[in-house]
Protein backbone atom coordinates (compact mmCIF):
# COMPACT_ATOMS: atom_id res chain seq x y z
CA UNK A 1 0.00 0.00 0.00
CA UNK A 2 5.08 2.93 -2.03
CA UNK A 3 5.68 2.20 1.21
CA UNK A 4 3.45 -0.66 3.29
CA UNK A 5 1.81 -0.93 6.74
CA UNK A 6 0.16 -3.74 8.02
CA UNK A 7 -2.99 -1.97 9.24
CA UNK A 8 -4.48 -4.82 10.64
CA UNK A 9 -3.65 -6.24 14.48
CA UNK A 10 -2.47 -9.56 13.93
CA UNK A 11 0.27 -11.35 11.96
CA UNK A 12 -1.08 -13.85 9.50
CA UNK A 13 0.46 -15.93 7.14
CA UNK A 14 0.44 -14.84 3.27
CA UNK A 15 -1.35 -11.73 4.08
CA UNK A 16 -0.30 -8.50 2.36
CA UNK A 17 0.12 -5.48 3.95
CA UNK A 18 -1.07 -1.64 4.13
CA UNK A 19 0.39 0.95 2.10
CA UNK A 20 0.74 4.30 4.27
CA UNK A 21 1.19 6.33 0.80
CA UNK A 22 -2.51 5.05 0.16
CA UNK A 23 -3.76 6.47 3.66
CA UNK A 24 -4.26 10.13 2.13
CA UNK A 25 -7.84 11.11 2.22
CA UNK A 26 -9.06 10.41 -0.98
CA UNK A 27 -11.66 12.77 -0.92
CA UNK A 28 -12.84 13.28 2.64
CA UNK A 29 -16.21 13.69 3.72
CA UNK A 30 -17.10 17.19 5.56
CA UNK A 31 -18.17 17.00 8.96
CA UNK A 32 -19.47 19.24 11.56
CA UNK A 33 -17.33 18.16 14.60
CA UNK A 34 -19.91 18.19 17.28
CA UNK A 35 -19.04 15.39 19.63
CA UNK A 36 -15.57 15.59 21.60
CA UNK A 37 -13.97 11.92 22.30
CA UNK A 38 -14.48 12.85 26.04
CA UNK A 39 -14.17 10.31 29.22
CA UNK A 40 -17.35 9.05 31.43
CA UNK A 41 -19.53 11.77 32.46
CA UNK A 42 -18.56 14.28 30.08
CA UNK A 43 -21.19 15.86 28.47
CA UNK A 44 -21.12 15.44 24.90
CA UNK A 45 -23.23 17.81 22.00
CA UNK A 46 -25.58 15.99 19.48
CA UNK A 47 -23.63 15.75 16.54
CA UNK A 48 -24.42 16.37 13.33
CA UNK A 49 -24.59 13.67 10.27
CA UNK A 50 -21.53 13.83 7.68
CA UNK A 51 -22.06 13.18 4.11
CA UNK A 52 -21.24 9.70 2.68
CA UNK A 53 -21.88 6.83 0.90
CA UNK A 54 -23.50 4.18 3.00
CA UNK A 55 -21.79 1.38 0.73
CA UNK A 56 -18.52 -0.03 0.39
CA UNK A 57 -17.04 -2.29 -2.35
CA UNK A 58 -15.13 -4.77 -1.20
CA UNK A 59 -12.71 -7.47 -3.14
CA UNK A 60 -12.80 -10.57 -1.87
CA UNK A 61 -10.74 -13.53 -2.23
CA UNK A 62 -8.37 -12.02 -4.20
CA UNK A 63 -5.41 -14.04 -2.42
CA UNK A 64 -6.62 -16.62 -4.14
CA UNK A 65 -6.21 -15.57 -7.36
CA UNK A 66 -9.38 -17.54 -8.39
CA UNK A 67 -10.21 -19.03 -11.88
CA UNK A 68 -13.34 -20.33 -10.84
CA UNK A 69 -15.77 -19.20 -7.96
CA UNK A 70 -19.15 -21.36 -7.15
CA UNK A 71 -21.75 -19.04 -5.78
CA UNK A 72 -25.33 -20.03 -3.62
CA UNK A 73 -28.02 -18.90 -1.70
CA UNK A 74 -27.72 -19.04 2.05
CA UNK A 75 -29.87 -21.54 4.09
CA UNK A 76 -33.75 -19.79 3.50
CA UNK A 77 -32.34 -17.22 0.49
CA UNK A 78 -32.86 -17.29 -2.94
CA UNK A 79 -30.23 -15.52 -5.55
CA UNK A 80 -30.72 -14.05 -9.10
CA UNK A 81 -28.02 -14.15 -10.94
CA UNK A 82 -27.49 -11.83 -14.00
CA UNK A 83 -24.91 -12.48 -16.84
CA UNK A 84 -25.72 -9.95 -19.90
CA UNK A 85 -29.36 -10.50 -20.76
CA UNK A 86 -29.85 -14.09 -18.77
CA UNK A 87 -31.63 -14.02 -15.77
CA UNK A 88 -30.96 -17.32 -13.64
CA UNK A 89 -32.80 -18.07 -10.45
CA UNK A 90 -30.60 -20.16 -7.50
CA UNK A 91 -33.00 -21.48 -5.18
CA UNK A 92 -32.77 -24.84 -3.48
CA UNK A 93 -36.23 -25.62 -4.22
CA UNK A 94 -35.98 -24.92 -8.13
CA UNK A 95 -33.17 -27.59 -8.20
CA UNK A 96 -30.88 -24.86 -9.52
CA UNK A 97 -28.93 -23.93 -6.30
CA UNK A 98 -25.42 -23.28 -7.13
CA UNK A 99 -23.20 -21.79 -10.40
CA UNK A 100 -20.05 -21.84 -11.30
CA UNK A 101 -18.34 -19.37 -12.76
CA UNK A 102 -15.17 -19.33 -14.94
CA UNK A 103 -12.87 -17.30 -17.17
CA UNK A 104 -12.88 -17.99 -20.89
CA UNK A 105 -10.46 -15.90 -23.59
CA UNK A 106 -12.13 -14.36 -26.43
CA UNK A 107 -9.39 -11.64 -27.66
CA UNK A 108 -6.85 -11.83 -30.03
CA UNK A 109 -4.04 -11.24 -27.39
CA UNK A 110 -5.25 -14.40 -25.03
CA UNK A 111 -5.86 -12.15 -22.16
CA UNK A 112 -9.23 -13.17 -20.22
CA UNK A 113 -12.08 -10.79 -21.23
CA UNK A 114 -15.26 -12.92 -20.46
CA UNK A 115 -16.82 -15.32 -17.95
CA UNK A 116 -19.24 -18.38 -18.28
CA UNK A 117 -21.19 -18.89 -16.01
CA UNK A 118 -23.03 -23.22 -15.36
CA UNK A 119 -26.10 -23.34 -13.32
CA UNK A 120 -27.81 -26.61 -13.61
CA UNK A 121 -28.46 -26.49 -17.30
CA UNK A 122 -27.93 -23.15 -17.69
CA UNK A 123 -24.71 -21.95 -20.03
CA UNK A 124 -24.20 -18.34 -20.30
CA UNK A 125 -21.26 -16.32 -21.68
CA UNK A 126 -20.69 -12.44 -20.40
CA UNK A 127 -18.26 -9.83 -19.47
CA UNK A 128 -19.44 -10.23 -15.94
CA UNK A 129 -22.16 -11.38 -14.01
CA UNK A 130 -23.94 -9.40 -10.93
CA UNK A 131 -25.40 -11.72 -8.05
CA UNK A 132 -28.31 -10.00 -5.65
CA UNK A 133 -31.78 -11.35 -4.39
CA UNK A 134 -34.95 -11.53 -6.50
CA UNK A 135 -35.33 -7.65 -6.28
CA UNK A 136 -31.90 -6.58 -7.17
CA UNK A 137 -31.15 -5.84 -3.59
CA UNK A 138 -29.03 -6.96 -1.41
CA UNK A 139 -28.68 -10.96 0.16
CA UNK A 140 -26.88 -13.78 2.07
CA UNK A 141 -25.16 -16.15 -0.29
CA UNK A 142 -21.80 -18.19 -0.25
CA UNK A 143 -19.18 -17.61 -1.96
CA UNK A 144 -16.33 -20.21 -3.04
CA UNK A 145 -13.05 -20.99 -4.52
CA UNK A 146 -13.43 -24.34 -5.13
CA UNK A 147 -11.33 -26.69 -3.24
CA UNK A 148 -9.39 -23.75 -0.85
CA UNK A 149 -11.68 -22.00 1.08
CA UNK A 150 -16.00 -21.15 1.43
CA UNK A 151 -17.37 -17.51 2.97
CA UNK A 152 -20.31 -16.09 3.62
CA UNK A 153 -21.20 -12.53 2.73
CA UNK A 154 -24.07 -10.28 2.82
CA UNK A 155 -24.70 -7.46 -0.45
CA UNK A 156 -24.25 -7.51 -4.34
CA UNK A 157 -21.85 -9.61 -5.70
CA UNK A 158 -20.22 -8.90 -8.96
CA UNK A 159 -17.55 -11.10 -10.68
CA UNK A 160 -15.26 -9.95 -13.82
CA UNK A 161 -12.01 -11.35 -15.05
CA UNK A 162 -9.18 -9.16 -14.82
CA UNK A 163 -5.48 -10.09 -15.25
CA UNK A 164 -5.62 -13.38 -15.91
CA UNK A 165 -7.82 -13.94 -12.41
CA UNK A 166 -11.64 -13.51 -11.03
CA UNK A 167 -12.38 -10.47 -9.22
CA UNK A 168 -15.24 -11.25 -6.98
CA UNK A 169 -16.26 -7.56 -5.25
CA UNK A 170 -19.03 -7.41 -3.21
CA UNK A 171 -21.17 -4.35 -2.81
CA UNK A 172 -22.11 -4.16 1.49
CA UNK A 173 -23.89 -1.96 3.40
CA UNK A 174 -20.97 -0.12 5.45
CA UNK A 175 -21.93 -1.15 8.94
CA UNK A 176 -22.04 -4.76 7.64
CA UNK A 177 -18.66 -4.29 6.92
CA UNK A 178 -18.12 -2.70 10.33
CA UNK A 179 -19.54 -5.56 11.98
CA UNK A 180 -17.54 -8.06 9.70
CA UNK A 181 -13.74 -6.41 10.08
CA UNK A 182 -14.68 -6.07 14.42
CA UNK A 183 -15.48 -10.19 14.27
CA UNK A 184 -12.48 -10.61 12.25
CA UNK A 185 -10.23 -9.00 14.59
CA UNK A 186 -11.63 -9.36 17.73
CA UNK A 187 -11.58 -12.69 20.29
CA UNK A 188 -14.10 -14.18 21.70
CA UNK A 189 -13.10 -12.63 25.45
CA UNK A 190 -12.44 -8.87 24.74
CA UNK A 191 -14.29 -6.44 26.07
CA UNK A 192 -17.47 -4.85 24.78
CA UNK A 193 -16.21 -1.13 25.41
CA UNK A 194 -12.87 -2.31 23.06
CA UNK A 195 -14.95 -3.38 20.83
CA UNK A 196 -16.65 -0.32 20.09
CA UNK A 197 -13.44 1.40 20.26
CA UNK A 198 -12.36 -1.04 17.55
CA UNK A 199 -15.74 0.04 15.49
CA UNK A 200 -15.18 3.22 15.79
CA UNK A 201 -11.89 3.13 14.35
CA UNK A 202 -12.69 0.32 11.65
CA UNK A 203 -15.95 2.59 10.48
CA UNK A 204 -13.66 5.67 10.40
CA UNK A 205 -11.40 4.03 7.89
CA UNK A 206 -14.00 3.09 5.63
CA UNK A 207 -15.46 6.42 5.10
CA UNK A 208 -11.86 8.25 4.87
CA UNK A 209 -10.05 5.97 2.47
CA UNK A 210 -12.39 5.04 0.25
CA UNK A 211 -10.89 3.87 -3.62
CA UNK A 212 -7.21 2.16 -2.19
CA UNK A 213 -7.58 -0.27 -5.30
CA UNK A 214 -8.48 0.52 -9.00
CA UNK A 215 -11.34 -1.58 -9.39
CA UNK A 216 -12.80 -1.46 -5.56
CA UNK A 217 -12.73 0.56 -2.62
CA UNK A 218 -11.18 -2.02 0.16
CA UNK A 219 -9.87 -5.75 0.05
CA UNK A 220 -10.21 -8.39 2.58
CA UNK A 221 -6.68 -8.22 3.74
CA UNK A 222 -4.31 -6.44 6.04
CA UNK A 223 -3.73 -4.50 3.02
CA UNK A 224 -6.98 -2.37 4.20
CA UNK A 225 -8.75 -3.85 6.60
CA UNK A 226 -9.02 -7.79 7.67
CA UNK A 227 -12.53 -9.15 6.83
CA UNK A 228 -14.06 -12.12 6.86
CA UNK A 229 -17.95 -13.17 7.38
CA UNK A 230 -20.29 -10.92 8.66
CA UNK A 231 -20.80 -12.07 12.32
CA UNK A 232 -24.59 -13.29 14.01
CA UNK A 233 -26.85 -10.88 15.57
CA UNK A 234 -26.78 -10.40 19.32
CA UNK A 235 -22.72 -11.63 19.34
CA UNK A 236 -20.47 -9.11 20.89
CA UNK A 237 -19.09 -7.29 17.53
CA UNK A 238 -22.41 -7.16 15.98
CA UNK A 239 -23.47 -5.79 19.24
CA UNK A 240 -19.97 -3.21 19.70
CA UNK A 241 -20.97 -2.01 15.64
CA UNK A 242 -24.53 -1.49 16.38
CA UNK A 243 -24.13 0.70 19.67
CA UNK A 244 -21.86 3.23 17.80
CA UNK A 245 -23.50 3.00 14.31
CA UNK A 246 -22.24 5.90 12.38
CA UNK A 247 -19.84 7.58 14.30
CA UNK A 248 -16.04 8.05 13.53
CA UNK A 249 -12.69 9.70 14.76
CA UNK A 250 -12.24 13.46 13.00
CA UNK A 251 -9.59 15.35 13.35
CA UNK A 252 -9.57 18.77 12.21
CA UNK A 253 -13.13 18.38 10.85
CA UNK A 254 -12.30 15.51 8.80
CA UNK A 255 -12.86 12.00 9.05
CA UNK A 256 -9.18 10.11 9.67
CA UNK A 257 -8.35 6.81 8.05
CA UNK A 258 -7.34 5.40 11.96
CA UNK A 259 -4.89 3.03 11.85
CA UNK A 260 -4.10 0.08 14.73
CA UNK A 261 -1.90 -2.64 16.02
CA UNK A 262 -2.13 -5.57 17.29
CA UNK A 263 0.37 -4.36 20.28
CA UNK A 264 2.71 -1.61 20.32
CA UNK A 265 5.63 -2.72 23.17
CA UNK A 266 4.76 0.09 25.54
CA UNK A 267 4.25 3.31 23.66
CA UNK A 268 3.06 3.38 20.26
CA UNK A 269 4.82 4.84 17.27
CA UNK A 270 4.71 7.62 14.99
CA UNK A 271 4.90 7.67 11.22
CA UNK A 272 8.32 9.64 10.93
CA UNK A 273 9.74 7.05 13.82
CA UNK A 274 9.24 4.73 11.08
CA UNK A 275 10.54 6.77 8.46
CA UNK A 276 7.04 7.74 6.74
CA UNK A 277 6.22 10.77 5.63
CA UNK A 278 3.63 12.22 8.05
CA UNK A 279 2.50 14.64 5.32
CA UNK A 280 1.03 11.55 4.06
CA UNK A 281 -1.77 10.75 6.67
CA UNK A 282 -4.41 13.54 7.55
CA UNK A 283 -3.85 13.07 11.49
CA UNK A 284 -0.51 13.32 12.33
CA UNK A 285 -0.60 10.03 14.92
CA UNK A 286 1.05 11.14 18.43
CA UNK A 287 3.05 9.11 20.38
CA UNK A 288 1.32 7.73 23.59
CA UNK A 289 2.41 5.30 26.73
CA UNK A 290 0.83 2.37 26.87
CA UNK A 291 0.71 0.81 30.22
CA UNK A 292 -0.35 -2.80 29.61
CA UNK A 293 2.10 -3.32 26.93
CA UNK A 294 4.82 -2.03 29.12
CA UNK A 295 3.75 -4.52 31.73
CA UNK A 296 3.45 -7.40 29.50
CA UNK A 297 4.85 -7.25 26.54
CA UNK A 298 4.88 -9.51 23.72
CA UNK A 299 8.25 -11.08 22.79
CA UNK A 300 9.43 -12.71 20.14
CA UNK A 301 12.22 -14.03 18.40
CA UNK A 302 13.47 -15.10 14.70
CA UNK A 303 16.35 -16.08 12.51
CA UNK A 304 17.11 -14.18 9.25
CA UNK A 305 19.70 -14.04 6.59
CA UNK A 306 22.99 -11.81 7.46
CA UNK A 307 21.49 -10.53 4.00
CA UNK A 308 18.12 -9.75 5.26
CA UNK A 309 19.79 -8.05 8.81
CA UNK A 310 21.88 -5.40 6.65
CA UNK A 311 18.57 -4.30 4.89
CA UNK A 312 16.74 -4.40 8.36
CA UNK A 313 16.44 -1.11 10.29
CA UNK A 314 13.34 -0.61 13.41
CA UNK A 315 13.01 3.05 11.90
CA UNK A 316 12.22 1.89 8.38
CA UNK A 317 8.92 0.05 8.18
CA UNK A 318 9.14 -0.33 4.26
CA UNK A 319 12.37 -2.48 4.55
CA UNK A 320 10.89 -4.79 7.40
CA UNK A 321 7.82 -5.29 5.18
CA UNK A 322 9.62 -6.13 2.57
CA UNK A 323 11.19 -8.46 4.83
CA UNK A 324 7.94 -10.51 6.15
CA UNK A 325 6.54 -10.29 2.43
CA UNK A 326 9.26 -13.08 1.63
CA UNK A 327 9.80 -15.08 4.75
CA UNK A 328 6.42 -14.44 6.37
CA UNK A 329 4.34 -12.04 8.14
CA UNK A 330 5.67 -13.56 11.46
CA UNK A 331 9.16 -13.10 10.64
CA UNK A 332 9.94 -9.35 12.06
CA UNK A 333 6.23 -9.00 13.54
CA UNK A 334 7.02 -5.24 14.77
CA UNK A 335 10.03 -2.34 14.69
CA UNK A 336 10.63 -2.82 18.53
CA UNK A 337 13.74 -5.03 18.11
CA UNK A 338 17.54 -5.69 18.30
CA UNK A 339 19.57 -8.05 16.24
CA UNK A 340 22.86 -10.33 17.29
CA UNK A 341 24.94 -12.31 14.79
CA UNK A 342 24.99 -16.08 16.11
CA UNK A 343 27.88 -18.52 15.42
CA UNK A 344 27.79 -21.33 12.99
CA UNK A 345 25.94 -24.37 14.09
CA UNK A 346 24.14 -27.73 13.24
CA UNK A 347 20.18 -27.36 14.21
CA UNK A 348 18.21 -30.17 12.99
CA UNK A 349 20.68 -32.00 11.01
CA UNK A 350 21.36 -29.18 8.96
CA UNK A 351 23.78 -26.41 9.25
CA UNK A 352 22.74 -22.94 9.81
CA UNK A 353 25.64 -20.44 8.54
CA UNK A 354 25.69 -16.61 8.89
CA UNK A 355 22.33 -16.46 10.92
CA UNK A 356 21.20 -13.61 13.09
CA UNK A 357 18.87 -13.60 15.70
CA UNK A 358 15.98 -10.87 15.85
CA UNK A 359 14.67 -10.47 19.22
CA UNK A 360 11.79 -8.07 19.96
CA UNK A 361 8.55 -6.80 21.62
CA UNK A 362 5.20 -6.20 20.00
CA UNK A 363 2.99 -6.78 16.87
CA UNK A 364 2.37 -4.95 13.52
CA UNK A 365 3.30 -1.44 13.22
CA UNK A 366 2.33 0.20 16.47
CA UNK A 367 1.03 3.07 15.08
CA UNK A 368 -3.03 4.23 16.71
CA UNK A 369 -5.23 2.51 18.60
CA UNK A 370 -3.36 -0.67 20.60
CA UNK A 371 -5.86 -3.95 20.82
CA UNK A 372 -3.92 -5.30 23.57
CA UNK A 373 -3.84 -2.31 25.08
CA UNK A 374 -7.22 -0.92 24.94
CA UNK A 375 -9.02 -4.31 25.52
CA UNK A 376 -7.14 -4.01 29.36
CA UNK A 377 -8.65 -0.49 29.64
CA UNK A 378 -11.62 -1.46 29.14
CA UNK A 379 -11.21 -4.63 31.38
CA UNK A 380 -10.29 -1.83 33.73
CA UNK A 381 -13.48 0.36 33.77
CA UNK A 382 -12.69 2.75 30.50
CA UNK A 383 -15.71 3.16 28.05
CA UNK A 384 -14.88 3.50 24.07
CA UNK A 385 -14.96 7.20 24.00
CA UNK A 386 -11.84 7.14 26.65
CA UNK A 387 -9.47 3.99 24.95
CA UNK A 388 -10.23 6.37 21.50
CA UNK A 389 -8.95 9.66 23.17
CA UNK A 390 -5.95 7.93 24.44
CA UNK A 391 -5.02 6.68 21.22
CA UNK A 392 -5.73 9.48 18.96
CA UNK A 393 -5.49 12.33 21.13
CA UNK A 394 -6.99 16.13 19.79
CA UNK A 395 -9.70 13.64 17.70
CA UNK A 396 -13.38 14.35 18.40
CA UNK A 397 -16.00 11.61 17.39
CA UNK A 398 -19.41 12.77 14.72
CA UNK A 399 -21.84 11.06 13.20
CA UNK A 400 -21.30 9.96 9.64
CA UNK A 401 -24.22 8.64 7.20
Amino acid sequence: MGVNIINAARPRVALPSLAWALLVLISPDSVTVAQGVHGAGSSLADSSPVESSAIVHIGVLGLFRPLELTVSPAVGSALQVRAGQERIVLEKSSGVDSASIRIISTSEDGEPSEVIVTAGRHVVRAPKIIVSGRNNDPADFILAVPHKITRHYRGILEIKPSSATLIAIVAMDRETAVASVVAAESSPETPLEALKAQAVATRSYLVASRGRHQEFDFCDTTHCQFLREPPAPGTAAAKASAATRGLVLAYDSHPIAAMYTRSCSGRTRTPAELGLSPSLAAYPYYSVECKHCQAHPVRWSSRISTHDAALLHSSDESARLSIDRRLGWNAVPSNDFVVKAEPDQEMKGRSITGQIVVEGTGQGHGIGLCQAGARAMAEEGADFRQILHHYYPNTTVVTSR
